[in-house]
């Protein structure tokens, strides 16, 4: 029997659907959580602490027949702001592209301000991006400045 030296073990490709890549090690729960892959009855491979010669250590998600939206992709952005997608069919990558923090959030974030209106009555919350290096969020109906540390997604 050949003795074969492996330094590295590869998580197996998947047919079709999205790789999450470069995430933060420390966000990848928080990423599987937002986006409810931890209620799908896909398969799903998560992966984390793996060395990245970029970032120092990375996490990775493989979701099998999951696609999503830019929508999704901007939620990923504030939780992982140096992910990529890559997008998957018939085994080979269709699309690649860095997620990016939007100028303007809509709908998905919680203001931290207890009066404001979007937490007392039907209205579709509202954030301009301040600062995206250190991620800052100013709503826009009460200008509460929210920093990275308090984001509630929705």
């Amino acid at each position: 029997m050949e003795s074969i030296n492996r330094k590295e073990l590869k998580v197996s490709a998947i047919e079709n659907g999205t790789v999450i890549d470069h995430i933060p090690a420390k966000s990848v729960f928080r990423v599987v959580k937002m986006l409810k892959l931890d209620q799908t009855e896909l398969p799903v491979t998560i992966g984390f602490n793996f060395d990245s010669k970029k970032f120092g250590s990375k996490g990775i998600i493989k979701a099998s027949n999951l696609f999503f939206e830019k929508r999704d992709a901007n939620r990923i952005a504030l939780i992982a702001p140096t992910a990529t997608l890559i997008v998957i069919k018939n085994y080979e990558v269709v699309s690649k592209h860095q997620v990016e923090i939007p100028d303007t959030i809509e709908q998905f974030v919680k203001c931290v301000n207890p009066n404001c209106i979007t937490n007392h009555q039907q209205i579709t919350t509202r954030f301009d991006v301040i600062d995206k290096d250190d991620l800052k969020l100013q709503c826009h109906y009460c200008e509460k400045i929210t920093g990275k540390n308090n984001i509630e997604i929705l």
